[in-house]
């Protein structure tokens, strides 16, 4: 068992409130092969919407250039939502910002400098060039 394969299942199960404060699963439907991608992804919630993060390198999130429905596993709760990629540089700068006021600890995992309580835009703008947010709208 990988490690994902033991967060999707720990996610599924009774013990799910040790991790998804922070963490889901995220089920897209691939357009090629028309299969479903499920894959273990840290996120924070704004309201009805939720923002992860992902390399821009991984395949699963291309699934949902220009929108696309995903069922979501949170806190225990099957969801259904439709998410988005961000690619705009300058939008996933700013996303990545609120990312990391959202979860601190995730600051010093992705190489951002946090000064007086705020993320170094610097770093923010060099991420922003392999990361990509994922803005999803709970339905």
């Amino acid at each position: 068992m990988n490690g994902n394969s033991f967060i999707s299942f720990l996610l599924r199960s009774p013990l799910h409130r040790m991790m998804s404060s922070s963490t889901m699963l995220i089920t897209v439907t691939g357009r090629k092969s028309g299969r479903p991608i499920t894959t273990p992804v840290n996120y924070y919630q704004e309201g009805n919407t939720l923002w992860v993060i992902s390399n821009r390198e991984r395949t699963w999130w291309r699934n949902l250039k220009g929108g696309g429905r995903v069922k979501l596993r949170l806190r225990g709760q099957e969801v259904d939502g439709f998410g988005e990629a961000v690619l705009v540089e300058s939008e996933v700068a700013a996303q990545i910002g609120e990312y990391v006021r959202h979860l601190p600890i995730s600051a010093r995992s992705l190489g951002v400098h946090m000064q007086d309580g705020q993320p170094d835009p610097a770093d923010l703008r060099r991420l922003a060039q392999a990361r990509v947010m994922i803005r999803i709208k709970m339905v």
